[in-house]
């Protein structure tokens, strides 16, 4: 009997070293292992991956909630009191820890598929973690201050969710590699069998979620509702400072049908356009009444409020990072803009035979003009000349006092019932996009309810609401809307049933042919003694190390299989052996 110990072959792994070295800083290959992962590694993948899917939520929703980063701006300016584009730091730390972990991932995968341990290293232990801390007290932060911006996860669902349901479908297909490496190992355990039942269920869901997808898009080309008119939403802020006149020129000019802005009345009875409570945002007040600045901006009188600059601020904070795009002669003009007054934007949309949106705040209790600040607004309109008929306004008033507002065109920004509307005397509903729905629209359409919806800047929302049939958006982006002559993407019922059975078909295919492909190569590797796997591995150049190789290989099955009657013989000239009965030669 000849005893004989396997022969090693060793190769250079370079992208098997750079795997495991950058993970987990395991460059040398005795390093290395093909053991099973321990469970404290395990534990580690799985906070690996729950970092990713938290971070690829996370990143989705700063994605789509783009539509509204002014707003958000704005919120946390009324609690800090201090104006900062605070959407930045959170992009850039999102940019950041998802390209990072999803580089760890990668290496992850890598490591399953080339059969290593999933050995981090402490150094990545330690980013994972903190990655997944801040992502966690950033969710909990936005919850606080804008919890009720999680509602356009489920608005961009009805524009995404078939797009996202291809991603995902592509995305479970592939590891599919690693389930079926993972589940047709020749040892079964309660775990594999675990990860096969878990890996069906998900891919069953898959399957089946287009069926819970309400998209407005999917639908008849011929049922396509016309092109919803743009509402300038404070002019265009996006362009020029808010609610001023170079504001309302521009949203005009980029096709604005409607002008929308927000009214004050001044101490002396003047409705004025300002957005916020006090003047400190979009003026120079500190400057000019550095005592009053915290003041609220209805007890200045008009002659005090004229006096401040209302431009300046936009070209030093750049809310919308837009001021490099303005030429010299728009930025010189916008430096020099004064805060608008209500009669000079209603005069500007008499010339261009557009109408009038109002958000009216009552005064405070205090204030002089507080029981007469409806009869002020009315004034301002009667003296601008405009059809009443052409001017909406949404008070926020008790029902009690809207019978003094009679002859204006009345809205509200609450969802009602038609009941409710046409008790109330409403002509129109101003909405929130998140609280609007396609059966909403088409109800208030069928009993001549106008439906207005805001704050809607991003194209693929405008395209959403498009084919809902809204017929007015309000928008801080007319710019960008013109330039959507058409919804991103329409497709008939048919032709989107089409593509998802197809897509799962083709998936279910790729599964069984992967499933079926890892069985048969298990089932190799298993028939294999490593003598033979150490000799496939080597390259077919004939060598001493080959041949002494190939020599135990023959004497490991001869010891196996053959008795000690038959005769062995190696050809030396070509390295392989030949047995025959009666002795061994070579």
């Amino acid at each position: 009997m000849v005893k004989h110990q396997p022969l090693q072959v060793y190769e250079k792994q370079v992208f098997v070293s750079f795997v495991t070295g950058i993970y987990g800083c395991r460059w040398k290959r005795y390093q290395r292992s093909q053991d099973d992962s321990s469970r404290w590694e395990c534990t580690w993948f799985i906070i690996l991956c729950t970092s990713f899917l938290l971070l690829l939520f996370w990143a989705y929703f700063w994605l789509v909630a783009k539509n509204d980063f002014n707003d958000f701006n704005w919120l946390v300016y009324n609690r800090t009191g201090e104006w900062r584009d605070e959407t930045i730091p959170i992009l850039a730390s999102t940019i950041v820890g998802f390209t990072y972990i999803t580089f760890l991932m990668i290496l992850a995968f890598f490591h399953v598929s080339l059969g290593q341990q999933l050995n981090l290293y402490w150094v990545h232990k330690i980013g994972v973690l903190a990655t997944l801390l801040t992502t966690i007290s950033g969710v909990v932060s936005v919850d606080d201050i804008w919890g009720d911006e999680w509602a356009i996860l489920l608005v961009s669902l009805q524009s995404t969710a078939p797009f996202l349901h291809i991603g995902a479908l592509i995305t479970v297909t592939g590891i599919s590699w690693l389930v079926a490496g993972y589940v047709v190992r020749k040892d079964r355990s309660n775990i594999q069998m675990l990860v096969l039942l878990v890996y069906i269920l998900i891919l069953l869901a898959l399957y089946l979620a287009p069926l819970t997808f309400n998209c407005p898009c999917i639908m008849d080309r011929h049922s396509l509702k016309p092109r919803p008119n743009i509402i300038g939403r404070r002019g265009a802020p996006m362009l020029a400072p808010e609610n001023t006149i170079v504001s309302f020129n521009r949203a005009l000019q980029h096709g604005a049908s409607c002008l929308e802005a927000d009214v004050s009345v001044s101490v002396d009875g003047v409705p004025f356009l300002m957005r916020d409570h006090n003047l400190r945002r979009t003026t120079d007040v500190g400057k000019v009444f550095p005592s009053r600045q915290y003041e609220d901006a209805s007890f200045f009188n008009w002659t005090e409020i004229r006096s401040l600059n209302a431009g300046q601020w936009f070209l030093q904070s750049d809310p919308y990072w837009t001021v490099e795009t303005l030429t010299a002669k728009d930025r010189s003009r916008i430096g020099n803009q004064t805060v608008c007054s209500l009669f000079d934007m209603l005069r500007l949309a008499v010339r261009a035979n557009s109408s009038a949106l109002l958000n009216v705040r009552r005064p405070p209790p205090e204030h002089p003009r507080y029981r007469s600040w409806f009869m002020d607004t009315l004034w301002a309109v009667q003296k601008a000349g405009i059809s009443q008929k052409r001017v909406r306004t949404v008070t926020w008033t008790p029902d009690t006092d809207r019978g003094r507002v009679r002859g204006l065109q009345q809205s509200v920004n609450e969802k009602l019932s038609v009941k409710e509307i046409r008790q109330r005397g409403i002509t129109s509903l101003t909405l929130h996009y998140s609280k609007t729905s396609l059966k909403d629209i088409q109800e208030y359409q069928a009993n001549n309810v106008s439906v207005s919806v805001y704050p809607v800047n991003e194209p693929w929302l405008y395209s959403t609401l498009w084919c809902s049939g809204v017929p007015f958006v309000s928008s801080d982006a007319p710019q960008v809307l013109r330039r959507v002559p058409y919804p991103i993407w329409l497709m008939s019922h048919s032709a989107y049933n089409f593509i998802w059975i197809s897509s799962d078909l083709v998936s279910l295919a790729i599964i069984i042919g992967i499933f079926s492909l890892q069985k048969w190569r298990m089932t190799g590797i298993q028939n294999y003694n490593p003598e033979q796997i150490m000799l496939s591995a080597v390259t077919r150049q004939s060598n001493r190390d080959v041949n002494i190789m190939k020599e135990k290989l023959i004497f490991s099955e001869i010891n196996n299989g053959l008795s000690s009657t038959e005769e062995l013989s190696l050809y030396p000239e070509n390295g392989y052996a030949r047995y025959s009965p009666g002795g061994l030669s070579r």
